[in-house]
């Protein structure tokens, strides 16, 4: 079996642990500065850090929170609601041909951050496996975070997120 390494994504899940703080909460309230893209009542959607694709949007219910399986109905509605929303954003801004949307509950699963709920959103183009993050440890984005921030957030505000 081959194994392909990310270590700039454990580097920076990991230095936030070691500094006692969760992403998730730190990222709350911040808005561009945290890549924080849409806050509601009781979930927030921000931009991956790390993204496999433009426009890689996480949400995360407000509370800090493992447990999917005691979640509010009231945090998981709205959380799936802002998915629809960044997904209706995205296929506008981006027209992706695809998306991965989905949890990863746990270490095991492949959660980077496990104790604080999240879910995926990756806009996915048909051939994007690209060579460069098997050989060279790169990926390739069309734009900057800053500007994949700035984009969306105008979209999103146009569908009323």
């Amino acid at each position: 079996m081959e194994y392909i390494e990310a270590p700039w994504r454990f580097d920076y899940v990991s230095r936030a642990e070691s500094a006692g703080e969760c992403i998730f909460c730190a990222a709350l309230g911040g808005g561009r500065g945290t890549l924080t893209l849409v806050e509601g009542d009781h979930a927030f959607a921000m931009l991956n850090k790390y993204p496999y694709t433009s426009g890689h949007t996480m949400v995360a219910p407000k509370q800090h929170t493992a447990d999917f399986e005691n979640l509010p109905a009231e945090t998981l509605g709205e959380m799936l609601s802002m998915c629809q929303a960044i997904v209706r954003a995205l296929r506008t801004l981006y027209r992706p041909h695809a998306f991965n949307i989905g949890f990863n509950l746990g270490e095991s699963a492949g959660a980077g951050v496990a104790d604080h709920l999240h879910l995926h959103i990756v806009p996915r183009w048909r051939g994007d496996t690209s060579f460069m993050t098997t050989l060279a440890a790169t990926r390739v984005l069309p734009e900057s975070l800053e500007t994949t921030w700035e984009r969306l957030s105008e979209v999103l505000r146009g569908h009323g997120a």
